[in-house]
């Protein structure tokens, strides 16, 4: 008997990813006719196609649907898109992240940026990252990785002219290019072994591989994770990431340092537990090394940073996704020791994630209207000109440091300490323990900071133009007591998301203890 393909499509399980490159689009053709002064036009149109695309996960949250699936006699055995609870929460993750970049970036798109092409490649990507997770094949993984990946290494280099800026996207085009070829030469390694690229039926095969092409199914699946290891900017493979971070616009950096982070753990979460369960003895333990490597390099280089005066707001921000890189790959680790899901204590904690580290990059851009320096000096005495983004900022520090009234980043490392010991990594569990201490240090120094005496004002960089000290009087003050709407919503929301998860962790721990799959 043949299999066929069958042919209908399921629109309504697609309709998010799909709806987003619709609109992005449709932002493409319409910058061509908008004269420069409705520009702006554009941006609320994305903020509309994202909060719609949101939306439209609320029909699916059955988990229950698939299309494009491969038949045998009409007998579903494989499909190569599924919305199952793992997609929907990574996709709710994704797009949220998009959308709260979005109204950061309104106010960059109409100074700074050129907006069109800014709001088409950030919809693409965002698209190619509500994909990805719903990838069920290696060819559908491998297009959608690169569908968010693509249009980010624009985004990054899009400020015209700024050195950095075009060096941050070089180092970040050349690290995934890298990646890709990698995962690529991985996945023709494992179709030539299993002659299928449906990750369930790649699972089946590899327990039954001939002993001829033993060795080339293990290099396929040893390739194939060091691709998503780039993604996931785990040691050593995260080389790309401060620079990436200060030289692209600071609405870029926080998309990357969430929706980024997504789409490589969701990728490297697929082709693990999904497609490679029988060679758990191989990538267990070499997730379980670079979980403890990453956080480790991750949190000295942020205790580094922190040593100096001029440290960047924004490169702390970049060592610490590197070191929180560390914490979510412990139970993709632990996955492979134990029979138990721990698959959803890393769900859990990218939630809680991605709702503090995008709330604390919007505090920054605010701060940065004033002080682009972008310096953690600039925040000093931010209190006494903002005591609203002060507190916004400590909580969400406080939360990436595991302390309350941060009860959900608390609550968040607990999950994901338990699911090393529950997996038998003691060991493991004790490095997190060290590094979650180490952490404390720099997350509690900028929140110190926030509340002490304001100085006079620092002195501007050449060619810059002096500004205030953050006191009630001057310039940079009134500039934060009136913040631009689009950023003052992007604090509240991340600010209420945060209290609310703080006051009822079950919502998102939840997914720690229920099967994701």
């Amino acid at each position: 008997m043949t299999s066929q393909l069958v042919q209908s499509v399921d629109w309504l399980t697609i309709a998010p990813p799909v709806l987003t490159a619709a609109v992005a689009l449709a932002v493409l053709v319409a910058d061509l006719f908008l004269p420069p002064e409705r520009k702006q036009v554009l941006g609320w149109t994305a903020i509309g196609g994202l909060t719609a695309a949101l939306a439209l996960l609320v029909p699916l949250r059955a988990g229950d649907r698939s299309t494009f699936c491969l038949t045998p006699d009409t007998r579903v055995t494989a499909c190569s898109y599924t919305a199952d609870h793992f997609t929907l929460v990574v996709q709710l993750l994704v797009l949220g992240g998009a959308l709260l970049t979005a109204l950061l970036s309104l106010d960059e798109t109409r100074e700074r940026l050129p907006a069109g092409e800014y709001w088409f490649l950030l919809l693409s990507s965002a698209a190619g990252a509500a994909l990805l997770p719903a990838s069920r094949d290696l060819a559908t993984l491998v297009v959608a990785l690169e569908v968010a990946s693509l249009p980010a290494f624009a985004l990054v280099g899009l400020k015209r002219g700024d050195r950095r800026s075009g060096e941050a996207a070089l180092k970040f085009f050349l690290s995934s290019v890298t990646a890709t070829a990698v995962t690529l030469l991985g996945a023709s390694f494992v179709y030539a072994a299993t002659g299928t690229l449906h990750l369930t039926e790649i699972a089946q095969r590899l327990d039954d591989v001939p002993g001829q092409l033993q060795t080339l199914a293990e290099a396929g699946v040893a390739l194939t994770l060091v691709g998503f290891a780039f993604k996931t900017a785990a040691v050593p493979f995260h080389f790309w990431v401060p620079d990436t971070y200060v030289g692209a616009p600071l609405p870029v950096a926080a998309y990357l340092s969430v929706v980024g982070k997504a789409v490589g753990f969701t990728g490297l979460i697929l082709v693990t537990v999904v497609a490679f369960p029988s060679y758990a003895d191989v990538w267990g333990p070499a997730l379980a090394v670079l979980a403890a490597l990453t956080m480790t390099a991750g949190n000295v280089a942020a205790l580094r940073q922190s040593s100096t005066r001029a440290w960047s707001a924004v490169r702390l921000l970049a060592w610490s996704s590197v070191a929180q890189a560390g914490y979510l790959l412990v139970p993709i680790a632990a996955a492979a020791y134990s029979s138990d899901d721990q698959i959803g204590a890393t769900v859990a904690y990218a939630l809680m994630y991605a709702v503090v580290n995008l709330g604390a990059f919007a505090v920054v851009v605010l701060v940065a209207r004033v002080r682009p320096r972008n310096r953690i000096e600039d925040h000093r005495g931010l209190y006494a000109a903002s005591p609203a983004a002060a507190l916004a900022l400590a909580f969400f520090l406080l939360n990436l440091a595991g302390l309350p009234p941060g009860i959900i980043g608390l609550f968040a490392k607990v999950t994901v300490f338990s699911a090393a010991v529950d997996a038998g990594l003691g060991w493991l569990a004790v490095v997190m323990a060290l590094n979650v201490v180490i952490a404390l240090y720099y997350y509690l120094r900028w929140t110190a900071l926030l509340f002490r005496t304001p100085e006079g004002a620092p002195e501007a960089a050449p060619g810059e133009a002096p500004t205030a000290a953050p006191e009630g009087t001057g310039k940079g003050s009134a500039a934060l007591h009136r913040p631009s709407a689009p950023v003052t919503l992007a604090i509240a929301l991340t600010a209420a998301a945060g209290a609310v998860l703080s006051g009822y962790p079950q919502f998102a721990l939840r997914f720690a203890t229920t099967s994701l799959f």
